[in-house]
């Protein structure tokens, strides 16, 4: 042979133990050793179960339930059918006693007094809701839903917005002052 042949196959051999080498010494490489799984088999923990025998009771009742809702095919593109009317018993015709009556607005503050200014005679009214005070004019919205109409020397009428009811609010003595 030629030295340049071994030469030749002194490299091949070297890039196969280079191949060789690199595969062994990867750790976690394609293949698993015996030394793995024995470490392996150390960390493994049962698990805890109390009460391993099968509750037959619960099993039964869950086969005994059947689905009550629409049966349809859910594979195809179709509207779900509307339930059934149900018939019901004719009841003896009652006298109309007229709409239910409208139940009391109920507005979330307390009027407690009312200035004037002399010029224009304009009156402005005082309101609490829980700790914070309200100055509002003749026509202001408060609380995003009610509106002061007007204000008297004893009362403070009040629409809600969206309903158009009213309310007359008297005049009372703030929490915490009845003693002054």
């Amino acid at each position: 042979m030629s030295r340049r042949v071994e030469m030749y196959i002194f490299a091949a051999l070297v890039v196969v133990l280079g191949f060789v080498l690199y595969h062994e010494m990867i750790p976690g490489g394609a293949h698993v050793s015996v030394a793995g799984v024995v470490a392996a088999d150390g960390q493994f923990h049962p698990l805890d179960v109390q009460e391993p025998e099968l509750h037959l009771d619960l099993l039964d009742n869950i086969r005994k339930t059947e689905y009550a809702g629409a049966h349809r095919n859910i594979f195809e593109a179709e509207p779900i059918p509307p339930p059934k009317p149900k018939v019901q018993a004719v009841k003896p015709a009652q006298a109309f006693s007229g709409p239910p009556p409208t139940p009391s607005l109920q507005v979330p503050v307390q009027f407690f007094g009312y200035a004037s200014e002399p010029s224009s005679g304009r009156r402005v009214g005082f309101f609490s809701s829980g700790d914070d005070i309200l100055v509002l004019a003749q026509g202001d919205t408060f609380l995003d839903r009610y509106r002061l109409l007007s204000v008297t020397n004893s009362s403070a009428e009040v629409m809600e917005i969206s309903t158009g009811r009213h309310e007359t609010l008297p005049i009372t003595q703030p929490p915490g002052q009845a003693g002054n």
